[in-house]
């Protein structure tokens, strides 16, 4: 007998995968057009004499607030300023914040968040001009919800539909420790004292790698809900190609393997909070590595594939025994973590 479909909102709708990208084009996207505006997933640009002027905004949830190596209010802070980031805006203008704030909530806590909010905002130079609080009884929310928006400028807009063949994929560091941190944190796991979230504003390090490639940095996305596999099977679907990596070249930290090992979760698709995926020619991955490793967040930076031509959105991964297609998961193995 077959399944009916539900007509409900599920959490599979805000793991990062194909659910709530069909979720956000058949509810929120219909009839919207803005034809002298450059639409991405993660934010919009618009013509600003002859620069770009980009928007994005995010809204923020964790279990716990507080987690070996950030908060809520560090993630909301470098959440959107890496998406401005990603679209080439890495000079911040301007940063909005609104707290949603249950009845009970702890002030002591209340008041480290916002002071991480601040302490994030100055290291990504994005200053919070504006922004709003409400209060819900007890019960209708779980604890804190922060939403952020932002407001940035680009010379040029790069979008995460642009990888060519012969690309080459890099990753800026180590993959998984957000996730892994943060299910560790909230099941009291006492997983390695090492393992640490990764959040962290990527502005300043995307500044460095679009100086020194130029044009030839064709598309970039920061792998979050859904991590690395997530993240470049959309990249390979709205660019029409296929993407194949290399096992032995993918960062991982010594924790992060511990950890999925011990849990059974593929790093691969766990969030990260302070690492991006850049594709650009391969004459030009040499500078972009160079540009990378001399920058505190990209110490760990590897080229870890290349772009083929092949089956539109298709992922592999050649482990040195053989090749696997990696699929993109319609759902969560760690729910909100970001």
């Amino acid at each position: 007998m077959s399944q009916q479909k539900s007509n409900k909102v599920s959490l599979l709708h805000g793991a990062g995968g194909p659910a709530m990208r069909q979720l956000i084009e058949s509810i929120f996207l219909r009839g919207v057009r803005h034809p002298e505006a450059l639409a991405m997933s993660d934010g919009a640009a618009l013509p600003w004499g002859d620069k770009w002027l980009v928007i994005t905004t995010d809204a923020h949830t964790v279990q716990p607030l507080f987690f070996p190596g950030g908060d809520i209010g560090r993630l909301s802070v470098c959440g959107v300023v890496n998406d401005l980031a990603m679209m080439g805006a890495t000079d911040v203008l301007a940063l909005t914040s609104a707290a949603m704030i249950e009845e009970g909530f702890d002030l002591d806590q209340l008041t480290r968040i916002a002071d991480s909010l601040q302490e994030a905002s100055v290291e990504a130079a994005a200053p919070i001009l504006s922004g709003d609080t409400k209060v819900l009884r007890h019960g209708e929310i779980d604890g804190l919800v922060l939403s952020t928006a932002g407001l940035g400028v680009a010379d040029r807009v790069i979008r995460d539909s642009g990888l060519r063949v012969g690309d080459a994929i890099v990753i800026t560091g180590t993959v998984g420790d957000h996730g892994l941190a943060v299910l560790s944190a909230r099941h009291q796991l006492g997983l390695s004292s090492d393992l640490r979230s990764d959040v962290a504003p990527l502005n300043g390090l995307i500044a460095a790698a679009m100086a020194a490639t130029g044009d030839a940095l064709h598309a970039m996305k920061d792998p979050t809900r859904g991590g690395v596999v997530s993240a470049l099977s959309e990249m390979a679907q709205k660019a029409g190609v296929q993407i194949r990596l290399q096992a032995p070249a993918i960062p991982i930290s010594a924790a992060a393997r511990a950890a999925s090992e011990l849990l059974g979760i593929d790093p691969l698709v766990v969030a990260n909070e302070g690492k991006a995926l850049l594709g650009v020619t391969a004459r030009a991955l040499d500078d972009l590595l160079r540009a990378l490793h001399s920058h505190r967040l990209g110490r760990d930076a590897t080229c870890i594939g290349f772009v083929e031509s092949g089956e539109s959105g298709a992922l592999f991964l050649d482990t040195g025994f053989g090749t696997r297609r990696l699929l993109e998961r319609d759902g969560d193995p760690l729910p909100r973590i970001c």
